[in-house]
């Protein structure tokens, strides 16, 4: 005898970024590293790091404190922390972790970069924040933040630094940092999914935001293009709308908005942290296809993450044997863009009709349409 399932209902809601990063880090340890020379002499200069542990374990996640400073320990309620020099430290952390979400380990100030990455190797932490009031990587003659570094460009950085000529490049390891910068490579070598470095005030910022304030390390910058799964829905819709609310993207109603998502593609930077999205819309009586809301988070901007979407749409749609692939846009900057990709601009008549059906007037009488051909 069959049931009828139970009808429910749901209220709308925002999927916000730092919705999606909690999901991420919930029922994993992740390690905080916070040297002897950044400061805790005030109160308001440890209230960033009191907030994100405090968010972060009523999440479900564990935080494990590095630190040679009692004064932190003290100042975030962590009474005893444990001696990281004990052979059996990891039992006795891992108590405090299950009572209290929150654990520190003592470091020695003289050995805090070896042994942040012992430490961390040894525990397998999900992910490290080391906390660093000037970033580790800095752009020579540019005040632009470095957001992102992977091995193939971090050890090339450790060599010039050792004395190799860093004219040839356009980054240099700032004065101080190469142990830091040492110790995160062998962290992520060993295992480390990621390494975060920001100031204390940029915790909540670069933890849970798509921005992020610091430097993200990781493995390899290797990108998979691929089709949307079903889960990646949460996190592509609030991206089109932060695109939308930004004005980088056309405003769409919900229909419109369920076609970008029903053909959206993304780009995954180690298969997992995604980069930036788009869409391959059919227009199949002209048998051509358009890209849209093509965003990528701020942090990947100029990491190639619109350009890899470019690529795989153009492959798609010829492989598809379609005529044409053609996207539209108000900006000067994004036909800059396409036509670098070998797109041309072409009047609107152009693309195929129903482009224009129910199409705001007033933005049409600004749009650029760029079109590339992908038959001979």
């Amino acid at each position: 005898m069959g049931h009828t399932p139970a009808v429910m209902t749901q209220s709308v809601r925002t999927f916000s970024e730092r919705e999606f990063y909690l999901g991420e880090f919930r029922g994993r340890s992740i390690g905080i590293a916070w040297p002897a020379d950044v400061s805790v002499s005030e109160r308001a200069e440890v209230e960033p790091l009191v907030d994100v542990i405090q968010e972060l374990t009523a999440n479900g996640s564990r935080v494990v404190l590095l630190s040679p400073s009692h004064t932190l320990f003290s100042a975030v309620g962590i009474s005893a922390a444990t001696e990281a020099s004990d052979s059996g430290f990891a039992p006795a952390l891992w108590r405090d972790l299950r009572d209290r979400g929150c654990g520190g380990l003592l470091i020695a100030e003289e050995r805090f970069e070896e042994e942040c990455r012992r430490i961390a190797l040894t525990l397998r932490l999900a992910k490290v924040v080391w906390v660093q009031s000037l970033p580790p990587v800095e752009r020579l003659g540019d005040a632009a933040r470095v957001s992102v570094i992977d091995l193939a460009h971090l050890e090339p950085l450790l060599a010039r630094n050792a004395g190799e000529d860093e004219s040839l490049t356009q980054r240099r390891v700032r004065p101080g940092c190469a142990a830091i910068l040492a110790a995160i490579r062998d962290m992520i070598e060993g295992g480390i999914p990621s390494v975060n470095v920001c100031a204390p005030g940029q915790l909540a910022e670069e933890l849970f935001t798509y921005a992020g304030a610091g430097t993200f390390f990781t493995r390899d910058r290797y990108a998979e293009v691929r089709p949307l799964a079903i889960d990646d829905y949460d996190f592509a819709n609030d991206l089109i709308e932060r695109g939308e609310v930004d004005g980088f993207l056309a405003p769409r109603d919900q229909q419109a908005r369920d076609s970008v998502l029903a053909h959206g593609v993304g780009v995954f930077i180690e298969g997992r942290y995604l980069a930036g999205i788009g869409a391959i819309l059919p227009h199949t009586g002209a048998n051509a296809a358009e890209l849209v809301s093509l965003f990528a988070l701020t942090r990947y901007v100029g990491e190639g993450a619109g350009a890899q979407i470019v690529r795989y749409a153009i492959e798609e749609s010829r492989a598809a044997g379609l005529d044409y692939l053609f996207s539209c846009t108000t900006s000067e900057r994004v036909e800059g863009f396409f036509e670098r990709h070998g797109f041309e601009r072409v009047d609107p008549s152009q693309v195929p009709a129903d482009k224009w059906d129910a199409y705001d007037p007033e933005r049409r009488a600004h749009v650029r349409c760029l079109r590339i051909n992908l038959v001979d």
